[in-house]
């Protein structure tokens, strides 16, 4: 049913956005720019993709710690690179009370520093490596446009910081991580990514190689889902993180950074979302299913027929009773604008015939089945919901990649909003003019070079290097 609230996503998508964020009641604005509250709503998505990737890192060996929040500048000064890429969005304190600061204190950022300092206390020898860490915090950077979810001044994520012995233990391991955060969008969020290294113009600043996911929006934009990184020693020497190695000589460390932040919360519902609201991943709703009684006020034993259910499916899913004098069409409104996978339905008729009417959000098709079906039927329901979350939007990101041979193409292909794959070994001056000519920007290489080598669209060169080229959030 229509939510005359949201606008469509046809009529312009960016409003459409902010519509299902304001109905499904996911965050509140402040008076700062980029400074949202977290609605429980919202903060219940992000809680429960916390939690699921905590197991995850967990039984990578990777141990949760807690970090300062302020940096002293001097510390962010020994890494010039990493300075000058965060520089134009940094927060500052230059006074405690009535005492000015001479060494300016930085909000962090991103951690790495502190990292960097623990590292070099805590490792001694080979032995000791590798060391694996994570925490789950916030940080600030200075945005010009902000939105919520996507670009905010404060945001939430992990920061996963690794020291190793080699650079090829360091690879390998950051390799490992773009698996992991593959994986846990298509399986547990039904988004699928294209997967790939970026170019020296998108590099993560002090990065000697970053790994990125990338998904598709409805309306064509790329989203850099979660990041890799590897930071080779361009942080340990500076920092002087060394170890002895099993010849009893001193080496520097290689480190690694891994990131995924509340801007999937974006992708969410920009892949899945409709124009009725959220359209939740079955894994990461809160409530994956919602029991609604009717006229349960009036007869209790409908109530008891709901919990008879509700009893049934604890065991195996998130579910909840709604008992509630407000209309069906009201109740099954809500329900569908805050993105509830499955709704059940359950009325004086279904006590007395033995049924129930479920109604999943994906599709919005009505199924009445017999109480003694409950089990299958539902776990047959969820196996689909699963399924056409994630072949919708494979179909969209599949359809929507275009190989191109030339810029009058690529540019055709931008403006249709979709993304081109092109064979390319451009500089970071050709990157530049291909953005400013057509909006676009290089998302991603492709790990897997080709095995036929052919001329870039741009120089003209020969490489088998396949780059997708997108504009992107």
């Amino acid at each position: 049913m229509a939510n005359n609230r949201i606008i469509s996503r046809k009529e312009n998508f960016a409003d459409w956005y902010t519509s299902v964020i304001n109905e499904a009641n996911l965050v509140q604005y402040t008076d700062m720019k980029g400074f949202t509250i977290f609605e429980p709503n919202g903060w219940r998505i992000w809680e429960r993709i916390r939690n699921d990737l905590d197991v995850k890192f967990k039984a990578m060996g990777i141990n949760n710690l807690y970090m300062p929040l302020l940096i002293p500048m001097s510390e962010f000064e020994k890494e010039k690179e990493h300075v000058e890429g965060f520089a134009p969005e940094l927060f500052t304190v230059t006074q405690i009370g009535d005492k000015k600061l001479d060494d300016l204190l930085v909000i962090r950022p991103t951690s790495e520093i502190w990292f960097c300092k623990y590292f070099k206390n805590k490792i001694k020898s080979y032995k000791d490596l590798p060391l694996l860490t994570n925490q789950w915090t916030s940080v600030l950077r200075a945005e010009k446009n902000t939105r919520p979810f996507l670009r905010n001044t404060e945001f939430h994520w992990h920061e996963t910081h690794c020291a190793f012995a080699s650079h090829q233990d360091a690879d390998t391991f950051a390799r490992r991580f773009l698996d992991l955060y593959a994986n846990f969008c298509e399986n547990e969020l039904c988004i699928p990514v294209i997967k790939g290294a970026k170019t020296v113009n998108e590099r993560f600043a002090g990065a000697t190689m970053t790994y990125t996911i990338e998904s598709m929006m409805q309306d064509g934009q790329a989203l850099q889902s979660a990041t890799s990184h590897v930071l080779g020693q361009n942080f340990a020497i500076p920092y002087d993180i060394k170890f002895q190695d099993a010849n009893n000589q001193l080496q520097y460390a290689y480190t690694t950074s891994h990131g995924l932040t509340t801007r999937i919360i974006g992708a969410i519902i920009m892949v899945h979302g409709d124009d009725n609201g959220l359209v939740l991943p079955f894994n990461i709703a809160e409530c994956q299913i919602k029991i609604i009684c009717l006229f349960a006020n009036k007869n209790p034993q409908v109530y008891d027929y709901a919990k008879k259910i509700h009893d049934q499916l604890i065991k195996n899913y998130r579910c909840e009773i709604i008992d509630s004098d407000k209309g069906i069409g009201y109740l099954l409104a809500e329900s569908e604008v805050q993105g509830t996978p499955i709704n059940l339905v359950v009325g004086p008729q279904d006590l007395q015939d033995q049924t129930f009417t479920f109604i999943r959000r994906d599709d919005g098709i009505k199924n009445t089945t017999k109480i003694d079906e409950l089990d299958l039927s539902i776990e047959a329901a969820v196996k689909e919901y699963k399924a056409n979350l994630f072949n919708k939007a494979k179909q969209r990101l599949d359809n929507n990649i275009v190989m191109i041979n030339n810029f009058d193409e690529l540019k055709s292909v931008i403006d249709n909003k979709q993304w081109a794959k092109c064979y390319f070994n451009g500089s970071a001056d050709d990157e530049q003019k291909i953005k400013e000519l057509t909006g676009a920007t290089a998302r991603c290489i492709l790990l897997e070079p080709s095995p036929v080598t052919k001329k870039c669209f741009y120089t003209g060169q020969d490489t088998n290097q396949i780059v997708i080229f997108a504009k992107a959030y």
